[in-house]
């Protein structure tokens, strides 16, 4: 078989305008070897194609067909391994498992030694109280006892200093009627004379000339010294009885109150100013309180505290300021002022009242405080 070298083919394909010079060419080219056109093989490259610059280039042609794909080449030899390539994210956990069944009891294990005692417990509550129980039998009853011996009467006190005179009242209304003072003590008992006719009052003579001496009687004044002295401390008695039952009948009218010797602390629970409330103590037959000792001091604190109220006590210094003296005009005797008091503060606090720790203070006379009355 004759084959012609691909370039020669391509002439071939070539227009026929330029195949003439083209072959022309190329018989000048291949004249000296003509034995090149002969070939049992198709040469590796073929002939150069001569220069076409001076021709015109022709229309592009058709494409053809993909050829059939070759057979497949041999498995070339394994390539080295890849790097390792990074660690993937951790997977999803897994829902988990069923139960696996219950494996054999083991043996019990020997008793452990006793641990240290616990921490003791609160308290629990108290329990409800229970049931009343029956009343027990009626125990019998005691020996009467003896009849105690009459005390011994006690002698009667010194009187008190006479108080100031107080404020004329308003025309024509009475005044409150005093308490009856103590019986003085009898003087002597002369002798009795021989009873005269009753004559026409007259004027009064003057003293005679004592008479002489009577005979001597017989002896009764032992029994009638004894008697008179009996009655006399009979008086005292009940007059110290009526004392005493004015003081209560009086204290009576307030229903709060506080007994210290023989002193009686009562209160309504009102408020007064000072004066108003001098007023309502002096009309219930007492004053307004007048400590005179810690222990009646005490007493007022626990009336004040009771009512939780602060009150007014009967001092002031509204004659001398600053000098503080009792509704008789006695300097005191006892105080409990507060610290930093009395200070007349704003110049005007003349009166004294008591707080609920029992201090003192000076305070202005028109404010409202609790009145506490004494007997």
């Amino acid at each position: 078989m004759f084959l012609l070298p691909l370039s020669v083919l391509v002439l071939l394909t070539r227009p026929s305008r330029s195949l003439g010079a083209e072959m022309k060419t190329y018989s000048q080219r291949t004249v000296t070897n003509a034995c090149t056109l002969v070939m049992c093989s198709p040469m590796e490259s073929g002939l150069p194609g001569r220069d076409g610059r001076d021709g015109r280039e022709g229309p592009r042609g058709e494409k053809g067909d993909p050829g059939l794909p070759g057979a497949v080449g041999r498995a070339g030899m394994p390539g080295p391994p890849g790097p390792v390539g990074p660690k993937g994210e951790n997977g999803s956990v897994g829902e988990p498992g069923p139960k696996g069944d219950a494996g054999p009891r083991g043996l019990p294990g020997p008793q452990g030694s006793p641990g240290p005692a616990g921490k003791e417990g609160p308290t629990g509550r108290q329990g409800n109280m229970g049931p009343q129980g029956k009343p027990g039998p009626k125990g019998e009853a005691g020996p009467k006892g003896e009849v105690g011996a009459p005390g011994m009467q006690g002698s009667a006190g010194t009187r008190g200093p006479m108080g100031p005179k107080g404020d004329r009242g308003a025309a024509g209304q009475p005044g409150a009627p005093g308490s009856a003072g103590t019986a003085g003590s009898a003087g002597a008992v002369g002798p009795q004379g021989p009873p005269g006719a009753r004559g026409p009052p007259g004027l009064m003579g003057e003293r005679g000339v004592p008479g002489d001496k009577g005979a001597k009687g017989e002896s009764g004044l032992p029994d009638v010294t004894a008697l008179r002295r009996q009655v006399e401390a009979l008086q005292r008695q009940v007059q110290q009885l009526q004392d005493a039952f004015s003081q209560y009948k009086k204290a009576e009218l307030f229903p709060n109150g506080r007994r210290v010797g023989e002193k009686i602390f009562k209160t309504g629970g009102f408020e007064k100013s000072f004066e108003e409330a001098q007023q309502v103590c002096t009309q219930a037959g007492g004053q307004l309180a007048s400590p005179r000792s810690a222990a009646e001091n005490e007493a007022l604190q626990q009336l004040v505290t009771a009512q939780n109220k602060i009150a007014f006590l009967s001092m002031t210094d509204a004659t001398t300021e600053g000098k503080f003296t009792y509704p008789t005009g006695e300097t005191l005797v006892y105080s409990n002022w507060a610290p930093g008091e009395p200070n007349n503060n704003g110049e005007a606090e003349n009166c004294v009242e008591i707080f609920t720790n029992g201090k003192w203070n000076d305070k202005n006379c028109k404010e409202q405080r609790l009145v506490i009355c004494e007997f």
